[in-house]
């Protein structure tokens, strides 16, 4: 039997960017930093990616990673969890009741 050759990457056909969690998680960020009075691009500064990555994220048009995430908190001086807590509240309220 030959052996099969390892693919990187997604397999064909799969994505893994979900819009209503990116969407939250950016208005999250968002929110955050307008309350506290920060640019995007000094959060994005502060946080040491681009500026544009940063609208990306805010925008909901890019689904950050762990790392990312724990440096956008580090650099709005919150935890991960309280973005956490606010993207799923977002998220419950954009869900459909089961009446």
């Amino acid at each position: 039997m030959p052996k099969r050759s390892i693919q990187r990457g997604r397999p064909t056909g799969t994505t893994t960017y979900e819009a209503e969690p990116a969407i939250a998680f950016g208005a999250a960020v968002r929110e955050e930093r307008t309350n506290q009075g920060i640019a995007q691009e000094t959060l994005a500064h502060m946080a040491g990616i681009e500026r544009s990555h940063m609208g990306k994220i805010e925008r909901g048009e890019h689904v950050p990673t762990l790392p990312l995430i724990l440096k956008i908190a580090r650099a709005l001086k919150c935890s991960s969890a309280h973005l956490m807590t606010m993207t799923e509240a977002r998220l419950a309220k954009s869900a459909p009741s089961a009446d």
